[in-house]
Parts: structure tokens; sequence; C-alpha cells
């Protein structure tokens, strides 16, 4: 049983997508395309950490305002942040304003810079947790993996919160670490070559 669906256009697309359009532009253009730029795997580990206990739709209606608020999401900036910092953050309408998540981004950039120093990136580091062979169809509605798992109990043991394998599972699937666009789904087979054609780092 396919869980693609018509979108407006007509063409067949994970059905989670087509509740709104930021959600089908996402889709198409960003779910599940491989990445490994530090900033925007840190940038998204941050915001799925922001998600616990949200909707993503929340998450991505204030993204340019994390983005601004969180420096970017430059590591070594947001590592700096100090209390001045979360009480301006605690005060900003734009984002979601919850204290232990912004200490644990701040916590978090701090943690990945020392993982940068050890391992020559955070891409490189995230990438090996890559499942070693592709499923032959996404488990839709899967929240977890053993990869994920490992992953989050690996950044955990490093001192890094707000990461537990379900906020890790949404981060691989986000970044291209696994293609779980449902079978039918027209975006399905560009993220495959996407990922065939990417260089994992390391």
């Amino acid at each position: 049983m396919t869980s693609a669906l018509p979108a407006p256009d007509g063409q067949p697309r994970c059905r989670w997508c087509l509740a709104t359009p930021e959600y089908l532009a996402y889709h198409d253009s960003e779910w599940g395309f491989p990445v490994a730029d530090d900033r925007r795997l840190f940038e998204k580990l941050s915001l799925e950490a922001f998600q616990s206990g949200l909707s993503w739709r929340t998450i991505l209606d204030k993204r340019e305002n994390f983005r601004a608020a969180f420096a970017n999401f430059e590591m070594a900036r947001v590592a700096r942040f100090d209390e001045g910092d979360v009480a301006r953050l605690l005060a900003d309408a734009g984002i979601v304003r919850h204290r232990g998540k912004i200490a644990a981004v701040i916590n978090n950039a701090q943690r990945a810079l020392e993982l940068v120093a050890q391992e020559g990136s955070l891409a490189a580091f995230v990438w090996r947790h890559r499942p070693p062979a592709e499923r032959p169809s996404p488990d839709v509605g899967a929240a977890t993996s053993p990869e994920s798992v490992a992953l989050s109990k690996a950044l955990k043991q490093r001192g890094w919160a707000f990461v537990g394998p379900t906020t890790v599972y949404a981060f691989m699937q986000a970044m291209g670490l696994v293609n779980d666009h449902a079978e039918g789904c027209v975006t399905r087979a560009r993220a495959d070559a996407a990922r065939q054609a990417f260089k994992r780092p390391g």
C-alpha cells in the first residue's frame, strides 16, 4: 500500500507533506537530500531538539527567526553564548522559548566543536551512522532505527542533550542519511539519485 497521494500539481508525494504549502516546498527541495555541511547539520539537530513535543510546521514557520537568534547556527559563535544570550533568547517571541532547549543548543555547539577537533568534521561523524544498505521500502511511520539509536547514544556519550533516538531519526531522514520518501513519491527517485552521487564525508 503506497503512502503517496496526489499533490495539488497531480504528482504523487509523501502524504505528510500535503498539509501545507510550506511542507510541500521543504519536501521537494530539502527533505531526504544528503547534506555534508557542518553548519546545516548542526542547525537541523538544533531545530529537531526544539521540535520535541511540537509540530515541524511550528519550527519551519519560525526557522528564519531561529537562524537570526542563533547566529545562523555557526557552531563557534553559538558555543560562546552566555547567560545574557539565554535571557535574550527567552525574550524572543519569534522562536520557541524553552530554557532547557536553548541551553541544550549552546551546550551542543560546544560539544560539536570538541567533536570536530576529534573527528575532523561533524559530517564525517554523523555519516558513519548511515545504514549499510537501503531498505527496499521505507517503514512509513517508523520513529527510530538501529542507526538512530546508535548515533543518539554516541552523541549522548559525548555530552550532547536533546538528541534522543526519535529526534536523531527525524534528523537522519531530513539530512538524507536514509531515503524515507514513500514508494511512488515523485521526489523519491531524485533524492535517491542525489544520495547515489553523494561523496560520503570522512
